[in-house]
């Protein structure tokens, strides 16, 4: 049932029907005004909530979606997350009268299995509906929750074979009927859920759904429903065109790569992700057949919702970002998936872990693949963590808490063509917000020791990955933690000729006699005072380093990006002079000829 649901949820949808017609400028007004709207829900989300990775790291977003279930507009938070609503959405407008809809209803799904991502992602939705009780819109949020009520704390349970070990799935469920909230099943919803901030995370969603709601309806009466019908179909339209306009200026033929998950949660090496795209004047094609489909693998399932959204994210980044982002994009792309494959599992496989890994390897796959065709946007949409430290306890009234992990850190950020890798943040994670130190030592009882840029931690390239960030924590009492890693035997991969990224690390206890590695997977429990150190990947390097700008390396060792070391044995760069001294100058006909060396002995190996 789970795939033929999918092909159905995936089929693509007409436009609304209508007798109107706009033109671009007052299509862009109501696209503007659509936007607004869906920004001040997400912005209410994210002020109203109780939780940590809601109310500071931002980990939400708002979508607008048309009656056919067709994404019109949203407002990023993770731009992952825009890409996937629609589905879960759609699943209830596939099931409109049995689940009777009406004007004042609210709902909530997070399925894997109907359309959703991974169970922690909660997808609260409202109809919206015109003066004469017709469907023009409906308005979802979508936010990661702490807790999702099944084995373990958060949903991540490393040997999870099924969805169910992970928690509560919910395919459709009504929250309000006619705007009167139906108590004992928020309560239902609740009670399946460790964190008591849990309930003023749902509280906030459905009362962002249903502010948003009366500011579309106003929106209709202003306009009429048929404008406003217009100008979405106009939206889905014009993105589409301009989508096949940039394709069209791409050199036709197929496009491959490999990416590799280093190993599933128990070990099972080596776990391939492999795509071909496929350019053909506008018609663009992402294949993914001949990725992994061992049904043994566990931990390593990215639902087909995800996969199609991970897909996008990392299309509409190589392409011009003004592109509006809606459903006209998933219309100039044919996306094969295969059922049964790590991309597009069985019913009921585990999620959790999937919407990390092979998630983003769907994502770097793709810009691998297109690197040659699009080099100046060639920059992965992914965050190559295995999962985030997550440290546990419980507070003296006997309340549980965690700390997801979702710290202030530097990783992923490769280099273009053109540009170095930059900033703190990898650009897939959009508008999330790191969490400051500060608030996470309020909350928990943690110190952050330390969170600091490595150097050499980027990969040397042409143009170089920013480097990755060491991040050092104390726990203040006993405490368990869970971590899986990845990222470490196949860290991100560099572009054309560039370097790849610093390999991840995980170390628990540091600085004591029982120190010791995270080499797959930790559910530990920690002493009071115990050191946990993350190193981060960094990002990867673009082009070859020895035509890196001298003058760069140079900066870069002043700078300590780049060390002495690094910069005569990657980059084949000979400085004079005292970092001490801050007096570095390029030996310019050494580093001629100490490159010319370098080269010829690549060629020799090559």
């Amino acid at each position: 049932m789970s795939f033929e649901l999918n092909r159905k949820l995936a089929a693509p949808r007409a436009p609304l029907p209508t007798s109107a017609s706009v033109d671009t400028v007052t299509a862009s007004i109501i696209r503007g005004a659509l936007e607004t709207i869906c920004f001040e829900a997400a912005t209410h989300l994210g002020r109203a909530a109780s939780s940590p990775i809601i109310n500071q790291s931002n980990e939400r977003n708002c979508s607008v979606i048309d009656a056919h279930g067709r994404l019109a507009v949203g407002s990023i938070g993770t731009p992952h997350l825009t890409f996937v609503t629609q589905l879960t959405v759609r699943y209830g407008l596939m099931n409109f009268e049995e689940y009777d809809w009406g004007p004042g209803d609210v709902f909530l799904g997070n399925d894997p299995d109907h359309g959703g991502g991974h169970l922690p992602d909660y997808n609260v939705y409202a109809p919206v509906f015109d003066d004469n009780g017709e469907l023009i819109l409906v308005q979802a949020l979508q936010a990661h929750q702490g807790d999702t009520g099944g084995k373990d704390p958060g949903g991540f349970t490393l040997e999870a074979t099924d969805i169910f070990t992970e928690g509560l799935a919910i395919p459709c469920l009504k929250l309000v009927h006619r705007g009167e909230k139906r108590r004992d099943v928020i309560k239902l919803v609740e009670r399946n859920n460790r964190f008591a901030t849990f309930a003023g995370d749902l509280a906030a969603m459905i009362s962002g759904v249903q502010k948003a709601v009366k500011a579309y309806e106003d929106l209709i009466r202003k306009w009429g429903a048929d404008k406003v019908k217009s100008a979405v179909n106009y939206m889905i339209d014009h993105s589409e065109a301009r989508f096949r306009e940039e394709v069209s200026a791409w050199p036709d033929g197929t496009y491959e790569a490999d990416v590799w998950v280093d190993a599933d949660t128990q070990g099972t090496p080596d776990v391939k992700v492999h795509v071909a795209c496929k350019v053909d004047g506008d018609k663009l094609s992402v294949d993914l057949t001949g990725t992994d489909d061992r049904q043994e693998l566990v931990g390593v399932w990215n639902t087909f919702g995800n996969s199609r959204g991970y897909i996008m994210t990392q299309l509409v980044a190589m392409v011009d970002p003004t592109i509006p982002k809606n459903e006209g994009l998933f219309n100039a792309v044919e996306m094969i998936i295969p059922e049964g494959c790590i991309a597009h599992p069985p019913p009921n496989k585990p999620a959790a872990l999937g919407s990390f890994h092979p998630a983003c390897e769907i994502t770097e796959a793709v810009c691998v693949a297109l690197s040659e065709v699009v080099p100046g946007r060639a920059q992965p949409q992914v965050y190559k963590i295995g999962m985030p430290n997550a440290v546990i306890g419980f507070y003296d009234n006997g309340m549980m808490w965690m700390d997801q992990g979702v710290d202030t850190r530097s990783m992923d950020s490769s280099a273009v063509q053109g540009i170095d890798g930059w900033g703190s943040c990898p650009s897939a994670l959009g508008n999330l917000l790191l969490s400051e130190a500060e608030d996470a030592e309020v909350r928990f009882p943690v110190i952050n020791m330390s969170r600091e840029m490595v150097t050499d931690g980027g990969g040397a390239g042409q143009w170089r990955g920013a480097p990755g960030s060491l991040n050092v924590k104390k726990v203040l009492e006993p405490t368990s933690a869970m971590a899986w890693m990845v990222s470490a035997k196949h860290p991100l991969r560099g572009m054309c000729g560039g370097d790849d990224a610093i390999p991840y690390s995980n170390h628990f206890e540091v600085g004591t006699e029982n120190e010791y590695k995270i080499e797959l997977t930790a559910q530990a429990m920690l002493p009071k005072g115990a050191v946990i150190a993350y190193q981060h990947g960094g990002g990867a390097g673009f082009g070859a380093a020895l035509k890196r700008d001298p003058e760069s390396v140079k900066e870069d060792v002043l700078d300590e990006y780049v060390s002495l070391q690094a910069a005569r044995e990657k980059y084949g760069v000979v400085l004079t002079g005292s970092l001490e001294e801050y007096d570095l100058e390029v030996d310019v006909d050494a580093t001629a000829a100490l490159r010319q060396e370098m080269s010829a002995a690549q060629g020799a190996r090559s």
